[in-house]
């Protein structure tokens, strides 16, 4: 999406001010932050689910684990993605806060990686919806490396199996990204430490998601009613902009780090 750099001048400024006057921030981000680094959001008019509704289904735990066809399409398209996606300026933004010492946690919806590859502290880090950066067997459990894994399938695997040993011999459960699919439910202590970071802060910062998906979505009103500040920047609205204080509306990577660092006149 296109969009003056200078649009939105007083909710940029009304934003910096609240960032600049914050202690403890939660930055909520969501697939938005990351399509200046080249991956599509979801339900935008470009994004993933739109251009191809049935990729939805295919997300679908149930589907992944009856349907071997469907795993092997997964494995084809992981292995053809030619490129890996780098930080954008977004995710430098947010990084600034926590060099700044004010960023208290960062919860991303997001299974890129891009804000541990941005250097982040991983301690700080909560992937609420998992990683592709690795994979998890659904039966044992055991976690590899993405790359280990697609070796495999370069090799010639189409279904790769997970060769944890175990009694008797290896495992051969399913393999899938770490990532959690529709139907899974989210790792509870992730969960937690998202919420404790939600009832602590000072200022909620939600980039780049619409605030439709839940549990993440209800962060946001978990802190707002525990007294935090709320400022969403998103290119197009979001479901709980009626509980911001401040909505900026723009390219992420170019409204964000006036927000953060305050490069530039508002």
């Amino acid at each position: 999406m296109e969009t003056d750099p200078r649009a939105g001048a007083e909710e940029v400024a009304r934003a910096r001010a609240l960032v600049a006057g914050a202690e403890r921030v939660l930055a909520l981000t969501g697939a938005g932050i990351s399509t200046d680094s080249g991956i599509p959001d979801f339900r935008g008019p470009r994004g993933l689910w739109t251009k191809d509704p049935g990729a939805e289904r295919r997300a679908t735990i149930d589907v992944y684990l009856s349907e071997p066809d469907v795993r092997r399409q997964a494995w084809a398209r992981r292995l053809g993605e030619r490129t890996r996606p780098v930080p954008n300026a977004g995710h430098r933004a947010l990084l600034e806060l926590e060099r700044r010492g004010v960023l208290d946690t960062l919860v991303t919806q997001n299974v890129d990686g891009l804000h541990l590859e941005a250097g982040h502290d991983p301690g700080r880090v909560v992937e609420i919806h998992g990683t592709t950066r690795e994979v998890q067997c659904m039966s044992c459990g055991a976690r590899r490396p993405m790359e280990e894994v697609l070796a495999r399938v370069r090799a010639g695997e189409d279904d790769p199996a997970c060769l944890e040993r175990a009694a008797g011999g290896e495992c051969g459960g399913i393999l899938k990204s770490a990532t959690v699919s529709f139907g899974q439910s989210l790792v509870p202590h992730d969960l937690a430490r998202a919420e404790e970071a939600a009832l602590r802060c000072d200022l909620v910062l939600a980039v780049g998601t619409t605030l439709g998906v839940y549990p993440a979505a209800g962060l946001v009103p978990l802190a707002r009613r525990a007294g935090a500040a709320v400022v969403i920047v998103n290119g197009e609205p979001t479901e709980l902009d009626f509980m911001a204080d401040v909505v900026v509306r723009g390219q992420i990577g170019e409204v964000l780090p006036r927000i953060v660092a305050g490069g530039g006149e508002a």
